[in-house]
């Protein structure tokens, strides 16, 4: 579409999670840095919450890839739809610690299957990590039933860590009374907040760099402060107005972007917002 007008190799601002543009921002990198800590402990549980967009999905591959970087310390499980039953989970959780045959098996032996493997990688002196994405949208059960598994312990170390990425709506949840025990179990919280001013630039700068863009800034400074009023600093929205302030620039053959093109692209996006100074100015043209 417009690679070529651009310069570019791929598109920068693609929605779908990719760790080769992950931005070492300081939140991120923060949460990124105490989560890798607080694995190397034996706590049971550790919990990242953040709006929609804010970059936990993308954070999560990046913690799953680096552990899977070192086998000899870590095996990793990874559920991303947990909606599911305490059997589904447990399925699911054998599945991925490559154990296939248990697809077959009932709650109960399935359940004993990954406790000897649990047991084993202990021996191996192996963590076993389970990262679970989209964690507000677990059943209570399904989460009283994780906690449990996590309780067994083998002779030095806790079998099982448990990672929960979710939106805000998770602490809702784990403040719920049956899950009381978990909750206080938790010994990583981090709130990942939204992008300021000047991550909003860096975080732009380097995806289009990833990209393989190595000319001047492409965004103009009014474009920038626009981009970051009207997505909140929130790296999804961000993402969706600069692909299309980009689609408006080179529909009109432009290779700097403005102002101009961002509040089009805003005006088109309705999860963003147009601040009333830039209103009188995009209808006025």
């Amino acid at each position: 579409m417009y690679l070529n007008h651009f310069g570019l190799i791929q598109y920068p601002f693609s929605l779908t999670p990719n760790t080769r543009y992950f931005l070492k921002l300081p939140s991120h990198q923060q949460a990124f840095s105490l989560l890798l800590e607080a694995l190397d402990g034996t706590n049971s549980f550790a919990k990242i919450t953040g709006e929609v967009g804010t970059g936990k999905t993308m954070l999560c591959r990046k913690v799953l890839n680096t552990l899977d970087s070192q086998p000899s310390r870590f095996a990793t499980a990874y559920v991303p739809h947990p909606i599911l039953s305490e059997e589904g989970i447990m399925q699911a959780i054998a599945e991925e610690l490559g154990m296939p045959e248990c697809a077959s098996m009932n709650y109960y032996n399935v359940l004993k299957r990954i406790t000897e493997r649990l047991l084993r990688y202990s021996r191996e002196g192996k963590s076993v990590v389970l990262l679970i994405d989209e964690a507000q949208a677990m059943p209570e059960e399904t989460l009283e039933a994780l906690y449990l598994l996590s309780t067994l312990k083998s002779e030095a170390t806790k079998r099982l860590q448990i990672v929960l990425f979710g939106q805000p709506e998770l602490d809702e949840l784990l403040a719920s009374p049956s899950l009381h025990r978990l909750n206080k179990s938790l010994s990583f919280e981090f709130l990942l907040p939204p992008l300021n001013r000047e991550n909003t630039e860096a975080y732009v700068a380097h995806r289009l760099m990833k990209a393989g863009y190595n000319g001047p800034h492409m965004f103009s400074k009014q474009a920038l402060n626009l981009l970051h009023q009207s997505s909140n600093g929130n790296p999804r929205i961000i993402n969706i107005l600069a692909h299309k302030a980009m689609m408006a620039a080179y529909g009109k053959g432009d290779h700097d972007i403005t102002d101009v093109h961002v509040s089009r692209a805003v005006a088109d996006t309705e999860s963003a917002q147009l601040p009333v100074s830039f209103a009188s100015r995009l209808f006025a043209t």
